[in-house]
Protein backbone atom coordinates (compact mmCIF):
# COMPACT_ATOMS: atom_id res chain seq x y z
CA UNK A 1 0.00 0.00 0.00
CA UNK A 2 1.74 3.14 -0.95
CA UNK A 3 1.89 6.51 1.46
CA UNK A 4 -0.02 8.31 -0.74
CA UNK A 5 -3.42 5.89 -0.51
CA UNK A 6 -2.48 5.89 3.55
CA UNK A 7 -2.32 8.99 4.15
CA UNK A 8 -5.42 9.59 1.81
CA UNK A 9 -7.17 6.88 3.86
CA UNK A 10 -6.52 9.10 7.64
CA UNK A 11 -7.24 11.98 5.76
CA UNK A 12 -11.03 11.74 6.77
CA UNK A 13 -9.94 11.60 10.40
CA UNK A 14 -9.31 15.83 10.48
CA UNK A 15 -13.09 16.79 10.06
CA UNK A 16 -14.19 14.03 12.38
CA UNK A 17 -11.19 15.27 15.17
CA UNK A 18 -12.04 18.93 14.26
CA UNK A 19 -16.07 18.65 15.16
CA UNK A 20 -14.65 16.47 18.16
CA UNK A 21 -12.92 19.33 20.20
CA UNK A 22 -15.40 21.60 20.44
CA UNK A 23 -18.61 18.87 21.29
CA UNK A 24 -15.95 17.77 23.88
CA UNK A 25 -13.93 20.60 25.30
CA UNK A 26 -15.88 23.69 24.32
CA UNK A 27 -19.28 22.77 24.51
CA UNK A 28 -19.57 22.51 28.72
CA UNK A 29 -18.28 25.80 29.26
CA UNK A 30 -20.40 27.58 26.15
CA UNK A 31 -23.52 26.42 27.64
CA UNK A 32 -22.69 27.13 31.12
CA UNK A 33 -21.11 30.70 30.73
CA UNK A 34 -23.53 31.91 27.50
CA UNK A 35 -26.75 30.19 28.17
CA UNK A 36 -26.47 30.10 32.42
CA UNK A 37 -27.00 26.23 32.17
CA UNK A 38 -26.08 25.07 35.89
CA UNK A 39 -23.37 22.42 36.40
CA UNK A 40 -25.47 19.81 37.48
CA UNK A 41 -28.24 20.35 34.76
CA UNK A 42 -25.47 20.61 32.28
CA UNK A 43 -23.33 17.36 33.99
CA UNK A 44 -26.63 15.38 33.65
CA UNK A 45 -27.44 16.06 29.68
CA UNK A 46 -23.97 15.38 28.62
CA UNK A 47 -23.97 12.07 30.82
CA UNK A 48 -27.34 11.67 29.34
CA UNK A 49 -26.46 11.96 25.62
CA UNK A 50 -22.88 10.17 25.69
CA UNK A 51 -24.16 7.27 27.78
CA UNK A 52 -26.95 6.75 24.61
CA UNK A 53 -24.28 7.99 22.44
CA UNK A 54 -21.89 4.83 23.84
CA UNK A 55 -24.52 2.63 24.04
CA UNK A 56 -24.94 2.35 20.20
CA UNK A 57 -21.29 1.54 19.50
CA UNK A 58 -21.72 -1.91 19.69
CA UNK A 59 -24.84 -2.14 17.34
CA UNK A 60 -22.63 0.67 15.30
CA UNK A 61 -19.97 -2.18 15.11
CA UNK A 62 -22.09 -5.33 14.68
CA UNK A 63 -23.96 -3.51 11.33
CA UNK A 64 -20.49 -2.23 10.29
CA UNK A 65 -19.60 -5.81 9.76
CA UNK A 66 -22.26 -6.87 7.67
CA UNK A 67 -22.88 -3.70 5.39
CA UNK A 68 -20.63 -1.42 2.42
CA UNK A 69 -18.42 0.25 5.33
CA UNK A 70 -17.92 3.29 2.71
CA UNK A 71 -21.75 3.40 2.32
CA UNK A 72 -22.03 3.26 6.06
CA UNK A 73 -19.80 6.11 6.34
CA UNK A 74 -21.24 8.82 3.62
CA UNK A 75 -24.67 7.99 5.07
CA UNK A 76 -23.52 8.98 8.85
CA UNK A 77 -21.79 12.27 7.48
CA UNK A 78 -25.21 13.92 6.66
CA UNK A 79 -26.42 14.02 10.18
CA UNK A 80 -23.29 14.24 11.75
CA UNK A 81 -22.68 17.64 9.93
CA UNK A 82 -26.74 19.10 10.41
CA UNK A 83 -26.30 17.99 14.41
CA UNK A 84 -22.84 19.93 14.41
CA UNK A 85 -24.03 23.25 13.07
CA UNK A 86 -26.96 23.25 15.41
CA UNK A 87 -24.91 22.44 18.91
CA UNK A 88 -23.21 25.34 18.20
CA UNK A 89 -25.84 27.99 17.23
CA UNK A 90 -28.33 27.47 19.71
CA UNK A 91 -31.50 29.67 20.57
CA UNK A 92 -31.67 32.21 23.21
CA UNK A 93 -34.62 30.15 24.61
CA UNK A 94 -34.89 25.91 26.03
CA UNK A 95 -30.96 25.95 25.20
CA UNK A 96 -30.54 22.73 27.64
CA UNK A 97 -33.44 21.22 25.03
CA UNK A 98 -31.28 22.38 22.22
CA UNK A 99 -28.11 20.90 23.37
CA UNK A 100 -29.90 17.24 24.19
CA UNK A 101 -31.36 16.85 20.94
CA UNK A 102 -28.26 18.27 18.60
CA UNK A 103 -25.93 16.57 20.55
CA UNK A 104 -27.47 13.00 19.95
CA UNK A 105 -27.91 14.11 16.15
CA UNK A 106 -24.33 14.71 16.30
CA UNK A 107 -23.35 11.46 18.45
CA UNK A 108 -25.25 9.08 16.14
CA UNK A 109 -23.80 10.37 13.13
CA UNK A 110 -20.03 10.49 14.37
CA UNK A 111 -20.25 7.51 16.17
CA UNK A 112 -21.52 5.43 12.70
CA UNK A 113 -19.18 7.17 10.77
CA UNK A 114 -16.32 6.28 13.26
CA UNK A 115 -16.97 2.86 13.90
CA UNK A 116 -16.73 1.89 10.16
CA UNK A 117 -14.18 4.55 9.53
CA UNK A 118 -12.17 2.37 12.13
CA UNK A 119 -12.57 -1.16 10.85
CA UNK A 120 -11.78 -0.20 6.94
CA UNK A 121 -8.26 0.96 8.70
CA UNK A 122 -8.27 -2.82 10.33
CA UNK A 123 -8.89 -4.13 7.14
CA UNK A 124 -6.64 -3.01 4.54
CA UNK A 125 -3.79 -3.83 7.05
CA UNK A 126 -2.50 -6.62 5.85
CA UNK A 127 -0.17 -6.70 8.99
CA UNK A 128 0.54 -4.92 12.35
CA UNK A 129 3.19 -2.37 10.99
CA UNK A 130 0.78 -1.42 8.22
CA UNK A 131 -1.92 -0.93 10.60
CA UNK A 132 0.32 1.08 12.55
CA UNK A 133 0.69 3.57 9.95
CA UNK A 134 -3.05 3.77 8.94
CA UNK A 135 -3.87 4.54 12.84
CA UNK A 136 -0.88 6.95 12.75
CA UNK A 137 -2.43 8.28 9.71
CA UNK A 138 -5.86 8.76 10.96
CA UNK A 139 -4.67 10.01 14.05
CA UNK A 140 -2.48 12.64 12.50
CA UNK A 141 -4.97 13.94 10.45
CA UNK A 142 -7.08 13.81 13.53
CA UNK A 143 -4.50 15.97 15.31
CA UNK A 144 -4.86 18.75 12.79
CA UNK A 145 -7.90 19.01 12.68
CA UNK A 146 -8.18 19.50 16.49
CA UNK A 147 -5.21 22.16 16.34
CA UNK A 148 -7.25 23.98 13.82
CA UNK A 149 -10.61 23.80 16.09
CA UNK A 150 -8.61 24.96 18.79
CA UNK A 151 -6.93 28.21 16.82
CA UNK A 152 -9.77 28.84 15.10
CA UNK A 153 -12.39 30.56 17.26
CA UNK A 154 -9.60 33.43 18.00
CA UNK A 155 -9.34 34.04 14.73
CA UNK A 156 -13.20 34.12 13.70
CA UNK A 157 -14.75 36.20 16.44
CA UNK A 158 -13.03 38.63 19.46
CA UNK A 159 -14.34 36.64 21.97
CA UNK A 160 -14.91 32.80 22.65
CA UNK A 161 -18.95 32.30 21.84
CA UNK A 162 -18.87 34.04 18.44
CA UNK A 163 -15.81 31.74 17.23
CA UNK A 164 -17.45 28.65 18.20
CA UNK A 165 -20.93 29.28 17.03
CA UNK A 166 -18.76 30.82 13.09
CA UNK A 167 -16.31 27.27 13.70
CA UNK A 168 -19.27 25.18 12.88
CA UNK A 169 -20.02 26.61 9.92
CA UNK A 170 -16.44 25.79 8.56
CA UNK A 171 -17.14 21.81 8.85
CA UNK A 172 -19.40 21.04 6.26
CA UNK A 173 -17.39 22.45 3.33
CA UNK A 174 -14.09 20.39 4.76
CA UNK A 175 -16.17 17.35 5.64
CA UNK A 176 -17.43 17.46 2.10
CA UNK A 177 -13.71 17.95 0.74
CA UNK A 178 -11.87 15.22 2.99
CA UNK A 179 -14.49 12.83 2.13
CA UNK A 180 -14.21 13.10 -1.25
CA UNK A 181 -10.29 12.80 -1.02
CA UNK A 182 -10.44 9.67 0.99
CA UNK A 183 -13.55 7.80 -1.07
CA UNK A 184 -11.44 8.81 -4.13
CA UNK A 185 -7.98 7.88 -3.76
CA UNK A 186 -7.98 5.42 -1.49
CA UNK A 187 -10.64 3.75 -2.04
CA UNK A 188 -9.75 1.24 -4.39
CA UNK A 189 -7.80 -0.58 -1.20
CA UNK A 190 -11.31 -0.16 0.68
CA UNK A 191 -13.24 -3.04 0.35
CA UNK A 192 -16.92 -2.44 -0.08
CA UNK A 193 -18.09 -4.50 2.30
CA UNK A 194 -17.08 -7.01 5.09
CA UNK A 195 -15.78 -10.08 3.74
CA UNK A 196 -17.66 -13.32 4.97
CA UNK A 197 -20.30 -15.56 3.30
CA UNK A 198 -22.28 -16.98 6.39
CA UNK A 199 -20.39 -18.35 9.57
CA UNK A 200 -19.03 -16.40 12.91
CA UNK A 201 -19.97 -13.11 11.08
CA UNK A 202 -23.46 -13.89 10.48
CA UNK A 203 -24.01 -14.45 14.04
CA UNK A 204 -27.01 -12.17 16.10
CA UNK A 205 -25.86 -9.10 18.11
CA UNK A 206 -25.07 -10.98 21.38
CA UNK A 207 -23.29 -13.84 20.60
CA UNK A 208 -20.74 -11.51 18.44
CA UNK A 209 -20.59 -9.37 21.65
CA UNK A 210 -19.93 -12.39 23.80
CA UNK A 211 -16.86 -13.13 21.35
CA UNK A 212 -15.29 -9.73 21.93
CA UNK A 213 -15.46 -10.56 25.56
CA UNK A 214 -14.55 -14.28 25.04
CA UNK A 215 -10.95 -12.65 23.93
CA UNK A 216 -9.11 -11.97 27.21
CA UNK A 217 -6.25 -10.36 25.84
CA UNK A 218 -9.08 -7.99 23.89
CA UNK A 219 -11.18 -7.83 27.35
CA UNK A 220 -7.64 -6.77 29.73
CA UNK A 221 -6.92 -4.13 27.28
CA UNK A 222 -9.86 -2.65 27.68
CA UNK A 223 -9.00 -2.40 31.32
CA UNK A 224 -6.35 -0.19 30.25
CA UNK A 225 -8.07 1.46 28.24
CA UNK A 226 -10.76 2.87 30.80
CA UNK A 227 -8.00 3.70 33.07
CA UNK A 228 -6.27 6.03 30.76
CA UNK A 229 -9.21 6.85 29.06
CA UNK A 230 -10.54 9.10 31.99
CA UNK A 231 -6.98 10.19 33.26
CA UNK A 232 -7.39 12.22 29.34
CA UNK A 233 -10.97 12.52 29.84
CA UNK A 234 -11.40 14.52 32.93
CA UNK A 235 -8.60 17.27 31.75
CA UNK A 236 -10.50 17.12 28.46
CA UNK A 237 -13.57 18.17 30.07
CA UNK A 238 -12.12 20.85 32.89
CA UNK A 239 -9.10 22.38 30.55
CA UNK A 240 -10.97 25.43 29.59
CA UNK A 241 -12.42 26.16 33.52
CA UNK A 242 -8.81 25.41 34.63
CA UNK A 243 -7.05 27.91 32.12
CA UNK A 244 -9.89 30.73 32.64
CA UNK A 245 -10.39 30.42 36.67
CA UNK A 246 -7.07 29.43 38.20
CA UNK A 247 -4.39 30.47 35.38
CA UNK A 248 -6.57 33.40 34.73
CA UNK A 249 -5.35 33.13 30.97
CA UNK A 250 -8.63 32.54 28.69
CA UNK A 251 -7.56 34.61 26.15
CA UNK A 252 -4.76 32.10 25.99
CA UNK A 253 -6.89 28.84 26.07
CA UNK A 254 -7.15 28.62 21.96
CA UNK A 255 -3.18 28.92 21.55
CA UNK A 256 -2.67 26.35 24.58
CA UNK A 257 -4.76 24.10 23.21
CA UNK A 258 -3.11 24.23 19.35
CA UNK A 259 0.27 23.93 21.50
CA UNK A 260 -0.94 20.51 23.06
CA UNK A 261 -1.59 18.93 20.06
CA UNK A 262 0.79 19.87 17.85
CA UNK A 263 3.18 18.55 20.01
CA UNK A 264 0.92 15.34 20.13
CA UNK A 265 1.33 15.63 16.10
CA UNK A 266 4.72 16.06 16.12
CA UNK A 267 5.14 12.63 18.24
CA UNK A 268 3.38 10.20 15.87
CA UNK A 269 6.18 9.07 13.49
CA UNK A 270 8.56 8.57 16.92
CA UNK A 271 5.89 6.32 18.61
CA UNK A 272 5.87 4.64 15.34
CA UNK A 273 9.23 4.06 15.44
CA UNK A 274 9.63 3.21 19.07
CA UNK A 275 6.83 0.84 18.81
CA UNK A 276 8.59 -1.26 15.75
CA UNK A 277 11.85 -1.06 17.78
CA UNK A 278 10.98 -1.95 21.54
CA UNK A 279 7.12 -3.01 20.71
CA UNK A 280 4.04 -1.23 20.91
CA UNK A 281 3.17 -2.41 24.80
CA UNK A 282 6.93 -0.80 25.87
CA UNK A 283 6.47 2.48 24.09
CA UNK A 284 2.92 2.60 25.30
CA UNK A 285 4.17 2.55 29.03
CA UNK A 286 7.11 5.36 28.24
CA UNK A 287 3.92 7.35 27.28
CA UNK A 288 2.51 6.91 30.06
CA UNK A 289 5.39 7.59 32.58
CA UNK A 290 6.06 10.77 30.43
CA UNK A 291 2.43 12.01 30.99
CA UNK A 292 3.04 11.08 34.26
CA UNK A 293 6.26 13.05 34.81
CA UNK A 294 4.87 16.21 32.93
CA UNK A 295 1.45 16.44 34.80
CA UNK A 296 2.68 16.08 38.02
CA UNK A 297 3.61 19.80 38.22
CA UNK A 298 -0.01 21.05 37.09
CA UNK A 299 -1.80 21.16 40.58
CA UNK A 300 0.97 23.65 41.88
CA UNK A 301 0.32 26.32 39.06
CA UNK A 302 -1.67 29.62 39.59
CA UNK A 303 -2.59 32.75 37.86
CA UNK A 304 -0.45 33.87 35.42
CA UNK A 305 1.59 30.70 35.26
CA UNK A 306 1.49 30.96 30.93
CA UNK A 307 5.20 29.50 30.34
CA UNK A 308 5.07 26.68 32.96
CA UNK A 309 1.69 25.68 31.54
CA UNK A 310 2.82 26.02 28.07
CA UNK A 311 5.29 23.36 28.99
CA UNK A 312 3.03 21.04 30.84
CA UNK A 313 0.85 21.17 27.42
CA UNK A 314 4.13 20.44 25.11
CA UNK A 315 4.78 17.45 27.39
CA UNK A 316 1.65 15.77 27.91
CA UNK A 317 1.26 16.53 24.16
CA UNK A 318 4.14 14.73 23.35
CA UNK A 319 2.74 11.67 25.31
CA UNK A 320 -0.59 11.74 23.63
CA UNK A 321 1.09 11.01 20.47
CA UNK A 322 1.15 7.70 21.88
CA UNK A 323 -2.11 7.34 23.43
CA UNK A 324 -3.54 7.67 19.67
CA UNK A 325 -1.97 5.63 17.63
CA UNK A 326 -0.46 3.06 19.67
CA UNK A 327 -3.94 1.23 21.65
CA UNK A 328 -5.87 1.37 18.47
CA UNK A 329 -3.62 -0.42 16.53
CA UNK A 330 -3.47 -3.07 19.24
CA UNK A 331 -7.13 -3.63 18.55
CA UNK A 332 -6.90 -3.48 15.01
CA UNK A 333 -4.73 -6.52 15.54
CA UNK A 334 -7.30 -8.42 17.95
CA UNK A 335 -10.44 -7.76 15.82
CA UNK A 336 -8.40 -8.85 12.69
CA UNK A 337 -7.80 -12.60 14.57
CA UNK A 338 -11.38 -12.61 15.82
CA UNK A 339 -12.33 -11.84 12.12
CA UNK A 340 -14.84 -8.96 13.13
CA UNK A 341 -13.03 -5.43 13.25
CA UNK A 342 -16.19 -3.83 13.34
CA UNK A 343 -17.72 -5.35 16.75
CA UNK A 344 -14.30 -4.97 18.29
CA UNK A 345 -14.30 -1.35 17.26
CA UNK A 346 -17.99 -0.77 17.98
CA UNK A 347 -16.74 -1.89 22.25
CA UNK A 348 -13.56 0.09 21.82
CA UNK A 349 -15.01 2.84 21.06
CA UNK A 350 -18.40 2.51 23.79
CA UNK A 351 -15.71 2.11 26.32
CA UNK A 352 -14.12 5.10 25.11
CA UNK A 353 -16.99 7.57 25.22
CA UNK A 354 -18.33 5.79 28.09
CA UNK A 355 -14.62 7.31 29.85
CA UNK A 356 -15.79 11.28 28.55
CA UNK A 357 -19.92 10.43 29.77
CA UNK A 358 -18.16 10.23 33.77
CA UNK A 359 -16.25 12.47 33.08
CA UNK A 360 -18.72 15.11 32.47
CA UNK A 361 -21.17 13.61 34.31
CA UNK A 362 -19.15 13.12 37.41
CA UNK A 363 -17.02 15.57 37.72
CA UNK A 364 -19.05 18.73 36.57
CA UNK A 365 -21.78 17.49 39.41
CA UNK A 366 -18.97 17.22 41.84
CA UNK A 367 -17.12 20.65 41.47
CA UNK A 368 -20.78 22.09 41.87
CA UNK A 369 -21.53 20.67 44.95
CA UNK A 370 -17.65 21.58 46.49
CA UNK A 371 -18.65 25.28 45.82
CA UNK A 372 -17.15 25.94 42.24
CA UNK A 373 -18.83 28.41 39.96
CA UNK A 374 -17.71 29.48 36.83
CA UNK A 375 -16.22 32.51 35.96
CA UNK A 376 -15.34 33.12 40.39
CA UNK A 377 -12.98 32.90 42.58
CA UNK A 378 -14.86 29.70 44.96
CA UNK A 379 -13.59 26.58 44.78
CA UNK A 380 -11.01 26.57 43.11
CA UNK A 381 -8.85 24.31 45.05
CA UNK A 382 -11.61 21.57 44.25
CA UNK A 383 -11.38 22.33 40.09
CA UNK A 384 -7.44 21.86 40.34
CA UNK A 385 -7.84 18.61 42.45
CA UNK A 386 -10.11 17.45 39.97
CA UNK A 387 -8.27 18.80 36.97
CA UNK A 388 -4.42 18.33 37.81
CA UNK A 389 -4.22 15.66 40.15
CA UNK A 390 -7.13 13.09 40.70
CA UNK A 391 -5.68 12.31 36.51
CA UNK A 392 -2.36 10.92 37.86
CA UNK A 393 -4.19 8.44 39.87
CA UNK A 394 -5.81 6.46 36.68
CA UNK A 395 -2.89 7.08 34.79
CA UNK A 396 -1.11 5.29 37.45
CA UNK A 397 -4.43 2.51 37.35
CA UNK A 398 -3.46 2.28 33.46
CA UNK A 399 0.73 1.90 33.72
CA UNK A 400 0.14 -0.80 36.34
CA UNK A 401 -2.35 -2.36 34.38
CA UNK A 402 -1.06 -2.45 31.00
CA UNK A 403 2.53 -4.08 32.77
CA UNK A 404 0.60 -6.97 33.58
CA UNK A 405 -1.25 -7.28 30.46
CA UNK A 406 1.98 -7.82 28.13
CA UNK A 407 2.45 -10.83 29.75
CA UNK A 408 -0.61 -11.92 27.47
CA UNK A 409 1.43 -10.68 23.70
CA UNK A 410 3.27 -8.68 22.05
CA UNK A 411 2.11 -7.88 18.95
Amino acid sequence: MTNGRILAYGLLGLPLAFAALPIYVHVPRFYAETFGIELALLGAILLGTRLLDAGIDPWLGWLADRVARPGMVAIALLPFAIGFVALLNPPAEHAAIWLAGSLALTYVGFSAASVAYQAWGADIGIDSGLRTKLTAAREGFGLLGVVLAAALPAVLASNLSDGIARLSWILPPLLLIAALATFSRAGGTLPSAPPFAGGRLAQPLLPSLRRVFADPAFRRLLGVFVANGIAAALPATLFLFFVADVLQLETASGPLLALYFIAGAASLPLWVKLAGRFGRVYAWLGAIGLSIAAFAGASLLGSGDLWAFAAICIASGLALGADLALPAAIAADLGERQGQAGACFGVWNFVAKLNLALAAGLALPLLALLGYVPGGSQGLAALTFAYALLPLGFKLLAGVLLWRWRHYLEI
